[in-house]
């Protein structure tokens, strides 16, 4: 089975166990292997330059990724391809971005036996995004292997018609540990034939609360099978978790230096709530024509602002948790395909998206932590190609600016509010190049041409009108009723720049009367104490209150804090400041078949 894109400029490098780092930059793997192995590793090493021809690749599989224009496998293909082509088990420290779905997809197709009915191949992955976007990489993969069956399996989509795929025959099922787990425990999953388990985006995991899942599904399958992990990061639950269902593991680490991220300009504008629903429009005016995401931190205000854009004549759509898999689906397919422009999301509902024409993301609301915010940009500059970040945050979130930017490894600089005469500047340029574009292109047939060459002739002579005054009509009749030109008022955002600059003053006033010795933890003052009315006798575990709350208020996972669970109740630290729509919705989720019937903690 083999991997996914090669060129995608990733800067990076590679460490093997029990082996010194390879730095691209400075020695390849070629010129270590010379000062380590033998003349016949060599040999095998020089024909890593005929790209994925070395691997022994099946004609099929390499025709058709000749065919998707895959010329060289990047550093985690080449590291980890030979060793999954071996069946030996892997942990591979990668981001997003790196090959790594090819990495493990292309081995794994490769070995697979088209006379076993039973699946032979199993993908966990966080979330359904993430579980469809790797079952499309496979099957894309899969164009030489005609025979080759695999599923994503999902909680959202219809459960029978999964029974009945399986029950006709599937080689690779990628999924989410919880919809595994149903099928599982109804038989219908037979884990007899599995060859292979993949846990992609392993930490991830862990922060959504499945380690217990996945533990549970790891003791179910056959004891004598390959087993690979993959995560970004590398926290002591994975480490621990590896030494204990891991055999002898190849350990491959690819240290990405945020070239990624340096593709993307990151700018941040200061305003005031009451303000920032104008600030959006102005710098959606000035946005390049791609695709754009809007980040909110709520359901509701997804709605709101799409309802709103929508009447500012933008091609929006909504994807948050209470949008149906079905259409949640089509949605990402018409954003991919240029059908919508706009997309206004939730963290946990655009998590997996992978879109490459997302030119522009806005952080309209702060995200809680640095991990949220970089998981959001990264949704544009995909595939070495250059994106636009831009940051909304109110006076008093600007200190957390710092953190961010060292998740980054970059400055974030500050963006003025976008002015009448920057907007009229750019609707100017824009109109002068549409102009430019239909003046050179021909379009309808010639007949057409020829009759609206008749109709200017005809309109010339019977009104006694220039081509100027015609070609004048014409451009005043293409704008229609709204105006060229913005010309409403923007003393506030003169009022907004002042209130910000005292604002700045003030926090540092503040700063300065803060004490020296308080130790205070800028997490636990920004959330709050809550009670939910299930515990330990409802068999309640954290990764299932995490899910509940994650799905129903659009939070990252990362911004639930501590859970303490007793026997007829839990204790959960949330973000404060959640609007009372958000919380009545809460009360009414359910954790295991009770509703969790949320308040505040006294």
């Amino acid at each position: 089975m083999t991997k996914t894109k090669t060129n995608e400029g990733i800067d990076s490098s590679v460490s093997f166990e029990n082996s010194k780092t390879i730095n691209e930059e400075e020695s390849t793997p070629i010129d270590l292997l010379e000062k380590t192995t033998s003349s016949l590793d060599q040999i095998e090493d020089e024909n890593l330059r005929k790209g994925f021809n070395s691997f022994g690749f099946s004609k099929g599989l390499l025709n058709t990724l000749e065919k998707k224009g895959y010329k060289e496998p990047t550093p985690i293909q080449k590291a980890a391809i030979p060793e999954l082509l071996l069946g030996r088990d892997l942990l591979g420290q990668a981001q997003t971005g790196t090959g790594k779905t090819a990495a493990f997809a292309l081995p794994l197709l490769e070995r697979i036996n088209s006379q076993e009915r039973n699946p032979q191949v199993l993908v966990l992955t966080p979330t359904r995004e993430l579980a469809m976007q790797v079952a499309e990489s496979f099957k894309a993969y899969a164009e030489g292997h005609p025979n080759t069956n695999i599923l994503a399996l999902y909680g959202g989509s219809d459960f029978r018609s999964q029974v009945y795929t399986l029950k006709r025959g599937v080689d690779i099922i990628v999924g989410t540990p919880g919809r595994v787990m149903d099928h599982i425990r109804q038989g219908t999953l037979i884990q007899e034939s599995l060859q292979c388990l993949v846990l992609d985006e392993a930490d991830e995991m862990l922060r959504m609360g499945f380690i217990d899942d996945i533990e549970w599904i790891l003791e179910q399958i056959p004891n004598e099978r390959q087993m690979v992990f993959f995560s970004a990061t590398m926290p002591s639950e994975i480490r621990h978790l590896s030494k204990r269902y891991l055999k002898d593991p190849a350990e491959i680490t690819i240290k990405s230096r945020k070239k990624e991220a340096k593709l993307i300009k990151q700018k941040y504008i200061i305003i005031q709530n009451s303000y920032k629903l104008e600030v959006l429009k102005r710098v959606l005016e000035l946005s390049s024509g791609e695709g754009v995401i809007i980040f909110a931190r709520t359901k509701a205000i997804t709605l709101k602002l799409a309802e709103s854009l929508e009447a500012s004549s933008h091609n929006v759509a909504v994807l948050n948790g209470d949008v149906p898999q079905n259409l949640r689906e089509r949605t990402v397919e018409r954003l991919r395909q240029g059908g919508i422009d706009i997309l206004v999301a939730t963290d946990v509902a655009a998590r997996g998206l992978d879109v490459e024409r997302i030119g522009l993301v806005i952080n309209y609301d702060m995200p809680f932590d640095s991990e949220a915010y970089v998981h959001r940009i990264g949704r544009t500059g995909r595939a070495g190609r250059s994106g636009d970040a831009i940051l909304f945050i109110s006076p008093r979130e600007k200190s957390y600016l710092r953190n961010l930017e060292r998740a980054v490894g970059q400055a974030i600089d500050r963006m003025d509010i976008p002015s009448n005469e920057s907007i009229n500047k750019h609707r100017i340029a824009k109109f002068k190049k549409d102009l430019l574009e239909k003046a050179s292109t021909k379009n309808g047939t010639k007949e057409e041409s020829d009759l609206l060459e008749i109709l200017i002739s005809e309109i010339e002579n019977e009104l006694e009108l220039k081509p100027k005054d015609i070609a004048l009509a014409a451009l005043n009749l293409a704008i229609g009723d709204s105006s060229l030109l913005i010309k409403g008022d923007e003393s506030w955002i003169n009022q907004a720049e002042r209130y910000n600059k005292s604002g700045d003053r003030r926090e540092i006033r503040g700063r300065n009367r803060r004490r020296p010795d308080t130790d205070s933890n800028p997490n636990d003052k920004d959330k709050e104490r809550f009670r939910v009315e299930v515990g330990h006798r409802d068999r309640v575990k954290p990764g299932n209150i995490v899910g509940a709350i994650a799905n129903e208020s659009g939070l990252n996972g990362r911004m639930i804090g501590r859970i303490q669970i007793f026997e007829d109740h839990s204790l959960v630290d949330l973000p404060k400041g959640m609007p009372n729509n958000i919380f009545n919705g809460l009360k009414k989720v359910k954790v295991m078949n009770k509703e969790l019937n949320i308040n505040r903690y006294k």
